[in-house]
């Protein structure tokens, strides 16, 4: 096991999250999905009562009656033509805010549980399926609460106030659109939703994959490009988009499919109820008057009902993205926070490990097996050892982003695994071979580690990580644009920015994982001995497979395969000629005759 092991990363297709479960997201929204359904069964019911007052104006008005007689039909007309437009701009407003609102609060829950995961826990997820479930599946779980819930509680709502007109004018007819009704609420549906649970179920996987294909392709083009292998990531990427483009057209068709079953059925309930009212008008038993009214009436009610098989295709799609937003929720975090965290001591100073063994997961082996450590401000230690030696992985477990199996580490006679984790990184901070730098100035960029610093603090941190020269040839100064992640300024600059944001935070205690990596020797070494001139006043941790500058450092830690190999000075460990001795030659070029590394 190396310091690089993780969890096996899921596939990126994702579970089915179940009906319940699914349903359960829009709990929080239920007040708000209420009065959308509401108002879009009163904007149905006014266009299926604008349907029925005509048709019932129009066959009185063919029988010359007097005006009085059709006023209240008229006034009727005016007022659901009217309110129909108002009700269905109600219901859109009502609705997409509760989708909007409910969506920021489930993405919120994502992202923390995305920082309480970060970074062991990330790995388990590709960066750019990732991406697509914050974004794409988070959004399509909006459709929950606008084109899932309310459709059928305004099928339900709707259509029994429809049904009962109709069974008032003529039972028979009212029976009729029952059935028909009800089946275009169930049986329609539920074949829709059948048909569209294989071709969704893929479409949340294919989507994912797409996502992450373009990410790879994009991040990756340098050096796809320089390697030759660009035209087989796009070929890779277009694949893929076929077949997205592929499931996305079976949807269509299964979308179709229920929209002429609902067709269908409109048309058969207007033929049966337009028979069963002609029998009836010539047995006498119904005016002549109403026979439009039950004739066109079912065609407007079939409009509660005709979105219902897009809705249940639409629960397909949610079901799978609500299960692919579950896995990230329900994805437990490698590090567990106490129920009633400690405070932190009002002056750390020293943290200490004893026995402390670490890995990756209960069957794994061990990355950290027995290492004992003292850290104390004024103190610099190195750890040091080839890649897979364990470095990292203490990194990971001294700053709670990895919990230790065995042993303790303690700061200031207390586990650390007492304190709150955000509270405790206030102590300890870490500078990695990767910091991130964001898209915007470098002033914002050093304000992350604190908002109301001072000019003359950024001055002096900027000086201590030896960038102020730099920054005073800039035209624009603390404003300029380092582009994404850095990219417009240099390795060796990138570093240094993220060192001089360390140092502003003004952390008792420092680790600093191996903060050369990526540049040129020459740069990387000048960075290291600035780093350690720059933390005398700090308890600081290099960790490194570079020996330059460590004669500087208290102590230095030799890992090998997660023990520690050897201890002591610089100078003491190459008196010794041992294995760090071994180590400095190679790197020196020197020749001593020392014992070479095993």
């Amino acid at each position: 096991m190396t310091d690089d092991a993780r969890p096996p990363v899921p596939d990126g297709g994702g579970v089915e999250a179940s009906l319940s479960r699914t349903l359960g997201l829009a709990r929080p929204a239920a007040r708000g999905v209420a009065w959308t359904s509401l108002l879009g069964t009163a904007a149905l019911l006014a266009g299926i009562g604008l349907i029925a007052v005509s048709a019932w104006l129009i066959s009185r008005s063919s029988q010359h009656p007097p005006e009085s007689a059709v006023a209240v039909a008229i006034v009727g007309v005016q007022f659901c033509g009217l309110s129909r437009g108002l009700f269905r701009y109600a219901q859109q407003l009502v609705g997409h805010d509760v989708a909007f609102r409910a969506l920021a609060r489930l993405r919120v829950r994502v992202y923390e549980r995305l920082e309480a995961l970060a970074p062991a826990g990330l790995p388990a997820f590709r960066s750019g399926d990732l991406l697509a479930r914050l974004v794409h599946d988070i959004d399509s779980l909006q459709d929950l609460l606008v084109r899932v819930i309310p459709p059928f509680a305004i099928a339900l709502l709707g259509g029994a106030a429809t049904v009962a007109l109709l069974w008032w004018i003529l039972p028979a007819a009212g029976l009729i659109l029952l059935v028909a009704l009800g089946l275009a609420a169930t049986a329609v549906p539920w074949l829709t939703g059948r048909l569209a649970r294989r071709s969704e179920t893929r479409l949340a996987r294919w989507r994912g994959e797409l996502t992450a294909a373009v990410v790879d392709l994009v991040e990756g083009a340098p050096e796809l490009t320089a390697n030759g292998a660009l035209g087989d990531q796009l070929h890779r990427a277009r694949a893929i988009d076929a077949r997205l483009t592929g499931v996305a057209a079976a949807t269509a068709r299964t979308g179709g499919i229920g929209q002429g079953l609902a067709v269908l059925l409109t048309g058969l309930s207007m033929w049966g109820a337009l028979l069963v009212g002609v029998v009836a008008v010539h047995a006498g038993r119904l005016s002549g008057v109403l026979l439009a009214v039950l004739a066109l009436v079912p065609i407007a009610a079939f409009e509660l009902v005709n979105g219902l098989p897009a809705a249940a295709q639409t629960l397909q799609r949610v079901r799978r993205s609500a299960g692919r937003t579950f896995e990230v929720l329900d994805a437990a975090p490698p590090v567990a926070e106490p129920v009633d965290p400690l405070p932190l001591p009002p002056s750390p100073r020293a943290l200490s490990v004893r026995g402390l063994r670490a890995r990756y997961g209960p069957d794994a082996a061990w990355v950290l097996d027995g290492l004992d450590l003292d850290l104390v401000v004024g103190r610099r230690v190195a750890v040091v050892g080839v890649s897979g030696a364990g470095k990292s992985t203490l990194a990971d477990v001294l700053l709670r982003f990895l919990p230790y199996a065995e042993g303790s580490v303690t700061l200031e006679g207390v586990e650390i695994d007492r304190f709150d984790g955000d509270q405790y990184r206030r102590v300890i901070g870490l500078v990695t071979q990767d910091a991130h730098v964001f898209d915007t100035t470098i002033e914002e960029n050093l304000r992350l580690a604190r908002r109301d610093a001072s000019p003359s603090q950024l001055a002096a941190v900027l000086r201590q990580a030896r960038l102020d020269d730099w920054i005073a040839t800039l035209p624009a100064g603390l404003a300029t644009e380092v582009g994404e992640h850095g990219a417009r300024i240099s390795g060796g600059q990138r570093q240094r920015l993220a060192i001089a944001r360390a140092l502003l935070a003004d952390f008792p205690m420092v680790v600093l994982d191996e903060p050369g990596e990526h540049l040129d020797l020459a740069t990387a070494d000048a960075l290291v001995r600035d780093l350690l001139d720059t933390t005398t006043q700090r308890a600081t941790l290099l960790i490194t497979h570079r020996l330059a500058g460590l004669e500087a450092v208290d102590e230095v830690i030799v890992l090998a395969d997660g023990r520690v190999a050897e201890r002591g000075t610089h100078a003491d460990l190459l008196a010794r000629g041992g294995a760090y001795a071994a180590m400095w030659e190679r790197e020196t070029g020197a020749v001593t005759g020392l014992i070479p590394l095993r």
